[in-house]
């Protein structure tokens, strides 16, 4: 139902689209018209076997639709927007278009020859400029989203800290994505800006990958590379549920990679315990599978400083609730597509960055891959490294 759902929709905006990229820059009949109908056809249906077929093909397949499917959609995106904002001064000169009295039906051959000059100028003014704005955007946002993430470091300070932990850094990846898009080549290289920065701890917070061990593994396989003090750390986020999280949570172990399933463990630094406790995504309650704060923190002594690793924003809440000192999280991407956070910070209450409220403070990632398209706009990837400090 969803996605007849979603179908729909894109099959009504498209024809928005088409009306104003196709039918009023071209006239009827035409081979420009003919051909420009056919390109945006073909666009719409390789974004939909992208966005249906994804995951459930292999990746050396799926890349073949999944490239120009996903890039035409941040194209679509941005295309959709600035057609969208060109209305308000299409309509101011529409007095100007006219030239002259308006006819009945709209009939170019009715149409005073200046009338007809004035509106093809116009639309295709529009056109050329929402195409050139469009394809600019998404082809530096390829160049951002395919390029080595940024790496931020951040001093978060927590209040029961024991001073003995302070300077423990932990690096926060979230949101990997590998799929048929990102695959070795790009694990290796998040794989080896984490180990150039020496850190304690490694917390992957969900969205590893799109698709299933048997197809992913070899792009995975580099994680197991990863260093650190204590270990590598791992909850599951939306993405593991959509193809089957129950293998990922097998798996990961053999690269030497922790999961948290709604538990904690105690992590000794310099002498120092603090609790690293992480919780099943919020998606996963549809599995039966849920997340659940107080279940992962049961039992711990409440004098000790508390990290929680999930994958969504969403659980600050509860989070706050239980006296947690510190939530890392993702999921948001920081937005991927500006000015797409907005709808972002909506849904998740933030989008990037650091958030405190009351005595419990999170820091939300924005990635270091991408979902869908292979591009990011305002909102480069990043891998942060936390160094918690006594507050």
């Amino acid at each position: 139902m969803f996605f007849t759902v979603l179908s729909v929709l894109i099959a009504i905006v498209h024809l928005y689209l088409w009306k104003r990229l196709i039918a009023d820059t071209t006239r009827p009949g035409t081979t420009a018209r003919r051909l420009g109908t056919v390109a945006l056809v073909l666009c719409v249906a390789l974004m939909m076997a992208a966005l249906s077929l994804g995951t459930s093909v292999h990746p050396d397949l799926a890349r073949w639709f999944a490239w120009p499917g996903y890039v035409w959609l941040a194209v679509f995106f941005y295309l959709l927007l600035i057609l969208l904002v060109l209305e308000l001064p299409r309509l101011a000169l529409r007095r100007w278009v006219r030239g002259g009295p308006a006819n009945a039906n709209g009939e170019d051959a009715q149409r005073s020859p200046t009338e007809v000059s004035r509106r093809f100028a116009l639309a295709r003014g529009s056109a050329l400029f929402a195409g050139v704005v469009s394809a600019g955007l998404v082809g530096y946002g390829v160049s951002v989203a395919l390029g080595p993430p940024t790496v931020t470091r951040v001093p978060l300070a927590l209040r029961r800290l024991d001073p003995r932990v302070e300077g423990c850094r932990i690096a926060l990846l979230s949101d990997l994505h590998l799929g048929p898009i990102v695959g070795r080549s790009f694990t290796q290289r998040i794989v080896d800006l984490v180990n150039a920065e020496d850190v304690d701890v490694v917390a992957i917070a969900g969205d590893l990958v799109d698709g299933d061990v048997a197809d992913l593994a070899d792009a995975a396989a580099p994680l197991a590379q990863l260093r650190s003090t204590h270990g590598t750390f791992f909850v599951t986020g939306n993405h593991e549920y959509y193809v089957g999280y129950e293998q990922w949570i097998e798996y990961v172990p053999t690269l030497g990679i922790r999961p948290l399933r709604n538990e904690r463990v105690e992590i000794t630094h310099n002498g120092g315990v603090f609790d690293l406790a992480g919780i099943n995504d919020a998606t996963g309650y549809q599995w039966q599978d849920p997340g659940d704060v107080g279940r992962a923190l049961a039992g711990r002594d409440p004098a000790r400083a508390v990290v929680l690793l999930a994958h969504q924003p969403v659980d600050f809440d509860d989070a706050v609730d239980h006296d947690v000192d510190l939530l890392l999280a993702g999921h948001t991407h920081g937005g991927q597509l500006s000015p797409f956070e907005l709808a972002v910070t909506l849904q998740q209450g933030a989008v990037a960055g650091r958030y405190e409220r009351g005595d419990t403070t999170m820091y939300v990632t924005r990635g270091a891959g991408f979902w869908g398209p292979p591009v990011r706009v305002g909102a480069p990837p990043d891998i942060t490294i936390v160094e918690l400090r006594r507050g």
